[in-house]
């Protein structure tokens, strides 16, 4: 089934109906919504936010040239010697339209936005980050093991840390490789026996920094616990 997705063309095509676009804009958050309730919030967080940001930039230009634009008076109080001004032609145009529909739609997205924060404020608290063995000082590569309690799995992955630039900041990215799942009983074994046998296995690093993450929520893996677990661990390095 197809579902309602919210785009920044839905804000500016002016000729379409007004109540068509916003029914599509309530339809989408509506979705969403319907994901979060499952404890499902990527990549729905990060989207709302983006488009969040997107549309706020996009509203504050607007007013800028509004203010920018010609005016002309519109009104002279005698009595109290004030003249009110007008923007010349700004009212009743596609600008207009395209800024009213962006302030109108704006708290219904950061409502959304912040339903999904709580949900992943939770989840961050709910998942404990352990090193597990001395950590050596080259961080960029490593392992990592991670739950999945609702197929009763401790997932096993490699990291490298990746570093890309900008013209104005630096930024840090992590790439991870699946290694293998272990069944739950396998799963017992101390962090420091699995290190050993990856290392044992995987001889292109003799001495890994390893992180141990350990929750008991049993939210879905791919849409909430290992990006919130892939973002934990990477504030750790980076720090």
């Amino acid at each position: 089934m197809h579902k309602p997705k919210l785009t920044i063309d839905l804000f500016t095509q002016v000729q379409s109906d007004l109540e068509a676009r916003q029914y599509q804009v309530l339809a989408a958050l509506k979705s969403i919504s319907e994901d979060f309730q499952q404890n499902r919030i990527y990549p729905h967080i990060s989207y709302l936010i983006d488009i969040y940001r997107t549309l706020g930039d996009i509203s504050n230009r607007l007013k800028d040239l509004r203010n920018k634009f010609p005016k002309r008076i519109k009104k002279i109080d005698f009595v109290n010697q004030e003249i009110e001004h007008e923007v010349v032609f700004v009212d009743g145009s596609d600008l207009q339209q395209v800024e009213e529909f962006i302030e109108w739609a704006l708290p219904y997205i950061k409502a959304k936005i912040e339903e999904g924060k709580t949900i992943y404020e939770f989840v961050n608290e709910e998942i404990i980050l352990e090193e597990v063995g001395i950590i050596p000082s080259y961080t960029d590569e490593g392992y990592f093991f991670v739950p999945d309690n609702k197929d009763a799995k401790l997932l096993l992955f490699q990291y490298e840390v990746s570093i890309f630039q900008s013209a104005q900041d630096k930024y840090r990215s992590l790439k991870t490789d699946f290694l293998k799942a272990l069944e739950q009983g396998r799963a017992l074994l101390s962090p420091n026996a699995i290190k050993l046998d990856l290392i044992d296995e995987y001889k292109k690093l003799p001495n890994p920094a390893t992180y141990s993450f350990q929750t008991t929520l049993d939210f879905p893996f791919n849409e909430t616990i290992f990006p919130i677990v892939k973002r934990k661990l990477l504030k750790q390095l980076v720090n």
